[in-house]
């Protein structure tokens, strides 16, 4: 076998290595453009995970690596002269310039040629290679000449970002965090040889641009930084290697491998450095892609395949990782106005990957000091079970079961199921619940299950649940009024999904724009209807009261009737209701401004609105936070932040936590409270959320679905003893607490064994 690798990165060859050690009767040439001591960058950085990979992997090239690097366990996060260290964190750092002269020697010792002063983009030369490896970083020439073939992608990504070294020593991985009269600016920094140190300064394009940096004045970049940074510094100058400013490229492609053409490292796709070193990333493809030739030897695109389908997975979880990391260095400015440790455990946990539990195992004393600040003056315990105030209206903790629709009422009015639905979960301790939604009209039900608050039957059949709520429980309930606009007159989800009855009634919405494929399509509003449904929300605002609700939430999101208003995608309208934000706010805010007149002005409101249409052309995030603050202004007291189902082509970006941050871009830009919700399955994730200032109530939806004692069991994992449990049932806390102490402490205990070792020398 034949190949041929183009780029002389470590991805390029550490897979050398691994594939002739192997396959020593194949030829193995590497050709790179620059000469054997060129180095661009300072250090590179590798966890002990990574390391432990490269230990099974060739023993040889580890131990080269191990005698070189510098070696930390603390991650130190520092704010305008305050710092807190979080242990823990195994690490190395490496020079750039030594990694490759070491992998240099091991592929000298296999075997490979080495071609150096070779820009080789001329592939034609190599066309008796079996494979020809792409491995010459992220502008890449060989990817872009075929960029159509591979789905080539690539997005730039706001900060500007200037990689410098300096002399100055660390001793742990530092996050400097420095205010500047034009806004922040971060340094990401560590020791990779003694006498040192990598910084990486990091700021918006705001921030960049007013402070007048140029992208190719190194020698200005440098005085400014320098005096920016002189505590920091400590005396110690910073060090130019080709340091440009730059923009950090994000970059994709639909398929891995062309012909006999195969990408790796940052040709292929590339990670943010806030999440770890693209040069880890490379070097673990590096192995996928040997492992796949080393088995299929005879067969080049079974080879290529495998490397695909076992390493394409991790790739994009790492991705999206390092994307949801970007975005918080992004939006620095927003996190600086929090408290020291909650910024610092912020920061820890950005990327989502990272919790509450993870970091008390690390390291107890930094979870202490922030449970302690979260905690003020009150009580010390887990955040969910801290009380959230309302207006006038108490929650006995931060956890709110989402409106899940049963679709099991008749004629509008919820029976036994709604009422041993709601009624168990506040026995289960939720401490805010809010219906399914709950139709305003007998057409403004999404099916003929929903339920309705537009009747005194109905009403009354809601008031025996709240009656029971507030006599047995701690818990508060709200309701969620909506109508369903162009979503209206389906079958039930289990009937079909987006199917018409038989029997339909006319839809209504901003505009006639049906919501999917086969449903009818909507009379856009007139004036008239839109006065016709005011009242009904009015009405059927007085009658929640009535009712005994403790808290009204308006339904503006997903697509129904008042979220049709507020996106560009739905709302098509010349008139004074279509075009700008402010004009596609105004019948929405209206209807709540009416509702809000007719509501006790000791009870709460809320609006849930979809900060995220998942399309092109949607709503975008000044949209949303002029939506949030409109609201508030109108005397909303919370925002329910939700996202997409505002159109049936959306493509939503599904993952744990997944709608956290733009609960956390309202909550802390429009500074209003915010519920947030998606994919959170656990209390440890509610803690991490609301510790780390992203929300300051969660929802759970089909966590609370069959179990509805969720947070009986949560309280009891986290040794938490509320007040609030039901005399007939405090005897089951004698088994409950016992048993999640145990099972705590053996999950404690596999997390534990399952950290890497550490590969400290």
């Amino acid at each position: 076998m034949k190949i041929t690798v183009i780029g002389g990165g470590p991805g390029g060859l550490y897979f050398s290595i691994l594939t002739k050690k192997a396959l020593p009767h194949c030829e193995i040439d590497i050709y790179e453009r620059n000469r054997p001591d060129d180095s661009f960058g300072f250090g590179v950085v590798f966890s002990d995970e990574t390391l432990g990979e490269f230990l099974k992997r060739d023993m040889e090239s580890y131990e080269l690596i191990r005698s070189n690097f510098a070696y930390w366990d603390d991650i130190i996060i520092a704010r305008d002269g305050q710092e807190v260290s979080i242990a823990g964190n195994g690490f190395c750092g490496c020079s750039r310039k030594t990694l490759l002269k070491l992998l240099h020697q091991r592929c000298t010792e296999e075997g490979i040629r080495l071609h150096f002063e070779q820009n080789e983009d001329d592939l034609s030369q190599f066309a008796d290679s079996d494979i020809i490896l792409a491995s010459d970083g992220i502008g890449s020439a060989i990817r872009s000449q075929y960029a159509a073939e591979f789905g080539t992608q690539i997005e730039l990504k706001s900060n500007r970002f200037v990689w410098l070294g300096s002399t100055k020593p660390l001793d742990a991985f530092t996050y400097f965090f420095r205010s500047t009269p034009h806004g922040t600016i971060v340094a990401h920094s560590y020791q990779y040889e003694p006498g040192m140190s990598t910084w990486i300064f990091e700021c918006s394009n705001d921030t960049w641009e007013k402070h007048g940096f140029e992208v190719t004045n190194e020698a200005d970049t440098i005085a400014k930084i320098e005096a920016l940074f002189k505590e920091e510094l400590d005396g110690h100058g910073l060090i130019s290697n080709k340091s440009h400013w730059r923009q950090f490229p994000h970059v994709t492609n639909k398929k891995w491998f062309h012909n006999n053409i195969v990408l790796l490292g940052d040709a292929k796709a590339t990670a943010h450095y806030s999440i770890g070193s693209g040069t880890k990333l490379a070097m673990d493809c590096a192995i996928g892609l040997s492992d796949a030739v080393i088995a299929n030897p005879n067969n080049v695109q079974a080879a290529f395949q495998q490397y695909e389908q076992s390493r394409r997975n991790s790739v994009e979880m790492i991705q999206y990782a390092a994307t949801v990391s970007l975005d918080w260095f992004e939006h620095m400015d927003r996190h600086m106005q929090h408290p020291f440790y909650q910024f610092a455990f912020g920061c820890m946990t950005r990327s989502k990957k990272v919790t509450f539990e993870n970091l008390m195992i690390r390291d107890k004393s930094f979870t202490d000091k922030v449970l302690a600040e979260f905690n003020g003056n009150q009580e010390v315990k887990p955040a969910a079970f801290h009380d959230f105030n309302l207006r006038d209206l108490v929650l006995p903790n931060r956890i709110v079961m989402a409106p899940m629709g049963q679709y099991r009422a008749e004629n509008g009015e919820v029976n036994d199921w709604h009422f041993q639905h709601y009624t168990s979960r506040a026995i289960g301790g939720v401490g805010l619940l809010l219906t399914e939604m709950t139709a305003v009209s007998e057409t403004g039900r999404i099916t003929l299950g929903c339920a309705g608050l537009y009747t005194q039957n109905q009403m009354d059949k809601w008031k025996r649940i709240t009656n029971f709520i507030h006599q047995n429980t701690a818990a508060k309930i709200g309701i969620q009024l909506g109508h369903s606009g162009p979503k209206g007159a389906t079958k039930r989800p289990s009937e079909g999904v987006n199917q018409p009855i038989e029997n339909p009634w006319e839809l209504i919405a901003a505009s006639a724009i049906p919501f999917a494929e086969g449903m009818p399509t909507p009379k856009a509003m007139t004036i008239a209807d839109m006065d016709t449904v005011t009242a009904q929300f009015v009405q059927a605002t007085q009658n929640a009261a009535a009712a005994g609700f403790d808290l009204v939430e308006l339904q503006a999101h997903h697509g129904f009737l008042l979220a049709s208003f507020l996106s560009p995608l739905t709302n098509q309208r010349t008139d004074e209701f279509g075009g700008s934000i402010e004009n596609r706010l105004k019948f929405p805010l209206h209807v709540f401004k009416a509702m809000r007149a007719v509501f006790p002005k000791e009870k709460p409101m809320s609006v849930r609105i979809s900060a995220c249409d998942w399309a092109e052309g949607g709503i975008t995030e000044n949209d949303v936070l002029a939506i949030a603050n409109a609201f508030k202004e109108a005397g909303a007291d919370i925002i329910n932040v939700s996202t997409g189902n505002t159109v049936s082509h959306q493509k939503p970006l599904v993952g744990r936590m997944w709608q956290t941050p733009f609960s956390d871009a309202i909550r802390n830009t429009v500074h209003i409270p915010t519920i947030t919700a998606g994919y959170i399955q656990n209390i440890d994730q509610i803690n991490t959320i609301l510790l780390n200032g992203r929300a300051d109530l969660v929802a759970l939806g089909r966590p609370l679905l069959l179990d509805p004692y969720f947070v009986r069991n949560a309280q009891a994992y986290e040794n938490y003893r509320p007040t609030d449990i039901p005399d007939s049932y405090f005897a089951g806390t004698s088994h409950l607490y016992p048993y999640q102490a145990a099972e705590r402490k053996q999950l404690e205990s596999m997390k534990k064994a399952l950290k890497p070792k550490s590969n400290k020398k």
